[in-house]
């Protein structure tokens, strides 16, 4: 994941702790499909700020307000129905919370990642700096999960939208990774409503993820339509969003 990369060199050289940091790019390198990697990751990297600061693989919230606000603004099975949003491998990242303050329509946004450290800069940072919603319906949480376990945590068609920044992309480039890939992309077609989608940012190119995607979905004789987009190009790497609409199973 090039961009993880660059990103997490970065903030290493101005940090000042090569050595140190440097074994920890490695271990993402090879592990990031372990929790461990994780919680190792975001106790260093929240030790090195005396304040809270969201941190973003590839890009924040405003970069893809584009895609995602509008999906929340059509038509709902009832007036009353209140859109659940999972971002899933949230991390410290923005996104999440940007949604929720964002939306002009209801919406339930739970924000869960594998890592409880992750989890809990955010619970405590949302407690010191309340956010606004744009609805006052609108629910924000963040929960600790495990993204391969969804069906553990939700019921089949009852989520309207999942959010992944990075998650597959990380699963799919660890060294045993492959494989929880694939059952995280069928538990969240899973637990996804008929009108639901799946929004995959990456900076993978469409020629490989549109493979990856086809390969993985025939094999559990699931029918969904992908759309891709292309995001933009920050510090020369381009991004995309692969939206999967579920259809039904063949």
């Amino acid at each position: 994941m090039i961009s993880i990369l660059k990103a997490l060199s970065a903030r290493t050289i101005r940090a000042g702790c090569v050595r140190k940091h440097s074994s920890l790019t490695t271990e993402l390198i090879e592990n990031m499909d372990k929790k461990s990697t994780w919680d190792r990751f975001y106790t260093e990297n929240s030790s090195r700020t005396p304040t809270f600061k969201n941190f973003e693989w590839f890009f924040g919230f405003d970069s893809v307000r584009h895609i995602i606000l509008p999906l929340l603004s059509q038509p709902t099975p009832s007036p009353d129905h209140v859109f659940q949003i999972l971002d899933i491998g949230c991390g410290t990242s923005g996104l999440g919370p940007g949604i929720y303050k964002h939306s002009s329509t209801p919406v339930q946004v739970t924000c869960a990642d594998i890592s409880p450290i992750a989890v809990k800069l955010m619970q405590e940072n949302f407690r010191r700096n309340p956010i606004q919603a744009n609805n006052a319906s609108s629910r924000l949480r963040f929960i600790e999960m495990d993204c391969t376990q969804l069906l553990s945590h939700y019921s089949p068609k009852s989520i309207d939208m999942i959010v992944d920044k990075g998650t597959i992309d990380a699963l799919l480039r660890s060294k045993e990774g492959k494989g929880k890939a694939t059952l995280m992309l069928n538990q969240c077609i899973e637990v996804l409503g008929n009108s639901g989608a799946l929004l995959q940012f990456s900076d993978e190119d469409p020629d490989a993820r549109l493979l990856w995607l086809e390969t993985e979905m025939q094999k559990q004789g699931v029918m969904a339509d992908v759309v891709t987009q292309e995001v933009g190009e920050l510090r020369g790497v381009v991004y995309f969003c692969y939206q999967v609409l579920p259809t039904g199973h063949s």
